[in-house]
């Protein structure tokens, strides 16, 4: 599959040069504009190269840790299965793909993760650093 790095590299320099970054808080389920990305790392799709990504951690106004989710039934130590949205549907955040994110590729929320589901996930993040 050629991925369309030209697009994405137009979209990162908009996203860079205009975009106003929103007010967030951990725990919630943001839409970000996580690009084309280098073999495994998970890929956004659409033109703005979306992708759902829990906010895990809030640094500043401007820097956050987010992990991003698939539909894709995964399970083991990397991965974080939850029920979102709709309780019939579960989400699995993957957990080896932590990464820093500006809060400027954050486009929307789509809701808020469970208090418990969110303590398990920190626990379960934990886990893995360890």
């Amino acid at each position: 599959m050629k991925k369309d790095f030209d697009n994405w590299h137009k979209e990162k320099s908009n996203l860079h040069q205009e975009k106003i970054r929103p007010f967030f808080h951990e725990r919630e389920i943001w839409f970000a504009s996580v690009g084309i990305n280098i073999g495994f790392e998970q890929d956004g799709r659409g033109d703005q190269f979306l992708r759902p990504v829990i906010i895990l951690k809030k640094f500043n106004n401007e820097v956050l840790w987010g992990i991003p989710l698939t539909k894709n039934q995964k399970k083991g130590e990397y991965y974080f299965q939850f029920k979102f949205l709709s309780e019939e549907k579960m989400s699995t955040a993957i957990l080896s793909q932590i990464r820093l994110i500006d809060s400027k590729r954050l486009q929307y929320k789509i809701g808020d993760v469970k208090e418990d589901n969110f303590i398990e996930l920190k626990r379960k993040i934990m886990q893995l650093l360890a």
